[in-house]
């Protein structure tokens, strides 16, 4: 009789657990934000070296930029435009989920104003990184929460507007002075 290979007891902490469909979701937001993790596959940008050089996430990407080049107009708007754009994205995200806020919300305005100084690039990066670190935050706190298809729709839609504005930002770049 072949003797069957012994199967980890779950309670025991070695036993894998599956990973929540939130946090794969949140890993593909992460991706798209903070980049690749040093010297590990990516599921779409190209891999970060283990030095952290080559990182195309758009935090790495907005951080190698002055204010003078993110308020370069580029076919009608700015990087700046596209990086205010994204925050207030996200911010709407949670206030859409957390608190029922159903706007209005000016989606155009939101590129405005293009320009911006070197201070207000910081801050404008700044509260980027925090809309992105609330989103990923309050995701968390619907762990326990029933999956719907608003749930799982508007995460990943989010997500893909994320990366759709990162495209964009990375296609601008290559259209600096």
């Amino acid at each position: 009789m072949t003797q069957l290979p012994e199967l980890p007891n779950p309670a025991s902490p070695e036993a894998e657990q599956p990973q929540h469909w939130l946090e794969g979701i949140l890993d593909i937001l992460r991706e798209a934000v903070e980049g690749g993790t040093p010297s590990e596959g990516t599921a779409f940008l190209d891999g970060t070296a283990a030095d952290g050089t080559g990182n195309n996430g758009l935090l790495a990407t907005l951080d190698t930029l002055s204010a003078a080049q993110a308020s370069q107009s580029l076919h009608g708007t700015s990087i700046a435009g596209h990086t205010r754009h994204t925050a207030l994205h996200m911010d709407v995200m949670v206030r859409w989920e957390r608190d029922g806020d159903r706007g209005p919300f000016h989606w155009k305005e939101s590129f405005l104003p293009a320009e911006v100084t070197d201070e207000e690039w910081d801050e404008l990066r700044i509260r980027l990184r925090g809309a992105y670190d609330a989103l990923c935050a309050f995701t968390r706190t619907q762990k326990d929460q029933d999956i719907t298809g608003d749930a799982t729709g508007g995460l990943t839609g989010g997500v893909a507007h994320v990366a759709y504005h990162l495209g964009a930002i990375r296609q601008m770049v290559k259209g600096l002075d």
